[in-house]
């Protein structure tokens, strides 16, 4: 055989394995490769949105964050204001009643005052009637001079 013949078949079967690979076996390995990098494409836009929702996701949390930190400071602010609202009412229930109890004391002590201002008028009658039975012993009579009495009682 010759070395040009020789050459020359391998160089038919080369272009007939070429064209073989061309027709049957480069298609599918190109179809694959291409669905790869879809695949790669689409993972990386997947993630390049998740990163984005991510994103959204925190400031809306930190959105919801600040908010309920203002409610949390605005309900505390507002217990401060009820708690001294209590105080101050109970307060002036304190003192009303302090007042009032000032007032049924001070009540009582007139009520004492005049009760024991009676009995020292009932006293000095009956020491004055003593005094004037002890002088006058000669002419006592008690139903008329207990109009003088009672007059007496009255002065005082």
């Amino acid at each position: 055989m010759n070395i040009n013949a020789t050459l020359f078949l391998q160089a038919v079967v080369f272009a007939i394995l070429v064209w073989f690979t061309m027709k049957f076996v480069w298609p599918p390995i190109t179809k694959a490769l291409d669905e790869r990098a879809q695949k790669i494409a689409d993972g990386l836009a997947a993630a390049d949105k998740a990163k984005t929702e991510l994103a959204a996701a925190n400031q809306r949390v930190e959105k919801e964050l600040a908010a309920s930190r203002n409610e949390t400071t605005q309900r505390l602010a507002d217990a401060d204001r009820r708690a001294q609202a209590i105080i101050e009412e109970a307060k002036a229930r304190a003192a009303e009643e302090s007042n009032k109890i000032l007032a049924a004391a001070k009540a009582e002590a007139e009520q004492q005052a005049v009760r024991v201002r009676e009995a020292l008028r009932e006293d000095v009658a009956a020491l004055a009637v003593k005094g004037a039975e002890q002088i006058l012993r000669k002419e006592v009579n008690a139903s008329v001079h207990a109009d003088l009495l009672n007059r007496l009682k009255a002065e005082l």
